[in-house]
Parts: structure tokens; C-alpha cells; sequence
């Protein structure tokens, strides 16, 4: 079976250096005394980009000769991916077209387009939009970079792992937000390798979880996309899943699904009492406390994955009914 390994990972963090930034590790105090374990927030959404998609894209053009980079790159998007590879590609010179469904808020689709890439805005799912790209690679002759199922997005990833690990050596428990699999996949192969004894908790969302009916039926499954306020974890894992699947299902301890409700109450915690702005991907790990479906054993580590949400949205969330439902 193909995967990959913390050598990778580590190579990755060498090719990444000067295109990406490290993100701060921070002690919440608000969690940790609720929890009674120590909690830490890994900053991600602070990333150039506003996500953590920014290693992976960054790690997989970076890989490219002369001759692919001069072919130009296509991917299919729920948003962050897109919008980091298309900083990627700039940075490079080279031309990058995004796919994504009308289910992508429109403020990601604008930040892509400032970005300077191609847009294709091409049905109602994610599948659509990846056809759509496949389409692209065989007629114009552009290089697939996907969202996640790919060994240089996966390790550039992982990369954000290793700090973990190195900011929170005796951590015992890791949040981490799962869609097709890259991130989760990528973050636990870093984290088993330098801490075996650590456990690693995929967390996504009730509506649309691709990758969780995919491990209950043994192998990849597609899922119908629904409109949800981790818009970033939607989409499918691809029926021809060469990586991830199979990652998830040996390297993750746990998956937690959340409601639309739990997702809102953590968006909401991370603004008023971590005063950080996250999308709702962003917000599942400290959500997953908040509703009890994780309790944490030792050391705990959220990773706050991404803060491009519409600002209009997030004050509706905040001064709406999550609100009252959120912890004290």
C-alpha cells in the first residue's frame, strides 16, 4: 500500500520553509479549566492563506519540474484549497484553474479570483466541480493537484504535526478536522511517528461526512453534499481513493460527527472567549469538547483549521441562537 511516511513529512517541512509560516501553539486557559486537562489551539487559521491548505498546495508545487510547471495546474475546491494553491501557483509563475460547486461562499470564490486564477463554477458538489478539472487535464492538458488524496499535498499537511509535537512534546490527544482525509491523514502519520502513544481524533460534521461513511462501509463510498457550516469539509473522497482512505482507517483512533448547532457553539466560544475568528471547519475541535463527544485524556490539542468564513455569517452566528446555547 502507498503512503507516507515522516521522512516525507520532514522533507516536506524543508521545501515549505520560505512559503509558508509556522503557526502559534496557545494554552487556553477557558477549555483547560473546564476540561480539567491541559487544551492548546494550534493557530492555523493564521496561515498566509487562512488555512492549512496553504502546506500541502505549497509542498506539491514546489515538487513540480520546469516542464509541469509550464503545463499550469487545475484542482477541485470547497474553497481553502483552491485559494492556496492559486497563492502557490503565483508565487511561481505558474497558471492555476480552480473548479468548485455553487456551494462554495462566495467571499472564497473572490479571494481565488484576487488571487489572479481561473474560476469554473460547475454544479451543485464537489464531484462536479472534480470532473469538471479531469475534464481540463485531458482536453487543455493542465497537471491535477488534488485537494487531498496526493502524496506531496498529504505530507505538506503533516508538516503542521510536527509542530504539534514539537510545541506540546507530552500531548495525548489531537482534534483534527476531517474531510477527503489530507489533513487527518498527514497530521497523524507525523504525530505516530514521533509519538505513537498519542491519539489522533478525525472530526467532521454530521451533514455530508464522506470520509466517516466511507470508514463504516469498509471502503469508499460517495455521500450526498449538503449545505453545512463546515462548507470546508464537504465533498467526497473519490471512489478511486489511492491514500487517504486508507490512512484514516489505520492511522485515526476516533471519528466524531458533529450537528449544525455544536459547530455554530464552537464558532462561537473561539470568538468570545479565545477571541479568534474561525469558520466552522475551524471551530470543530473545540466544538467536539464543548458537546462531550471527546473526553480528553492528558495533553489536548485543537487544531483551528481555517478563518475564511463570510463576515456576515459569523456575526449572525455570534449574536444569534448559538449564543444562548453556548458553555459558560
Amino acid at each position: 500500500m502507498q503512503t507516507v511516511s515522516l521522512h516525507d513529512i520532514e522533507a516536506a517541512r524543508q521545501r515549505i520553509a520560505a512559503r509558508t509560516a509556522p503557526t502559534p501553539m496557545v494554552f487556553s486557559s477557558s477549555l483547560s479549566e473546564r476540561f480539567g486537562v491541559p487544551v492548546h489551539l494550534k493557530l492555523e487559521q493564521r496561515q498566509t492563506t487562512g488555512s492549512f491548505k496553504l502546506r500541502g498546495a505549497s509542498n506539491a508545487v514546489a515538487s513540480l519540474n520546469a516542464e509541469d510547471k509550464a503545463r499550469g495546474v487545475v484542482t477541485a475546491s470547497t474553497g481553502n484549497h483552491g485559494r492556496a494553491l492559486a497563492h502557490a501557483a503565483r508565487l511561481e509563475g505558474v497558471r492555476a484553474v480552480i473548479c468548485m460547486s455553487k456551494l462554495v461562499p462566495a467571499n472564497k470564490v473572490e479571494e481565488i479570483r484576487r488571487l489572479g486564477a481561473e474560476i469554473r463554477i460547475v454544479g451543485n458538489s464537489q464531484d462536479e466541480a472534480q470532473v469538471e478539472a479531469e475534464r481540463l487535464v485531458a482536453d487543455e492538458g493542465l497537471l491535477m493537484v488534488p485537494p487531498f488524496d496526493d502524496p506531496a499535498v498529504i505530507a505538506g499537511q503533516g508538516t503542521l504535526g510536527l509542530e504539534i509535537v514539537e510545541a506540546v512534546p507530552d500531548v495525548a490527544t489531537i482534534l483534527v478536522q476531517l474531510s477527503g482525509g489530507g489533513l487527518a491523514s498527514g497530521v497523524a502519520a507525523a504525530v505516530k511517528g514521533l509519538k505513537p502513544s498519542a491519539k489522533v481524533i478525525g472530526i467532521s460534521m454530521e451533514r455530508g461526512a464522506a470520509m466517516k461513511a466511507s470508514l463504516d462501509a469498509g471502503h469508499p463510498v460517495q455521500v450526498e453534499e449538503l449545505p453545512t457550516l463546515a462548507d470546508s469539509l464537504g465533498g467526497g473522497i473519490g471512489l478511486d481513493n489511492r491514500l487517504t482512505f486508507a490512512m484514516c482507517r489505520d492511522l485515526l483512533d476516533d471519528v466524531v460527527l458533529l450537528s449544525e448547532a455544536e459547530i455554530a457553539a464552537g464558532i462561537v466560544h473561539a470568538y468570545e472567549r479565545e477571541r479568534e475568528i474561525v469558520e466552522g471547519a475551524g471551530a470543530v475541535g473545540i466544538a467536539a469538547l464543548l458537546a462531550g463527544k471527546v473526553e480528553p485524556a492528558g495533553p489536548t490539542v485543537l487544531i483551528l483549521s481555517g478563518r475564511n468564513i463570510d463576515m456576515g455569517l459569523h456575526r449572525s452566528i455570534v449574536c444569534g441562537p448559538a449564543k444562548r446555547e453556548r458553555a459558560a
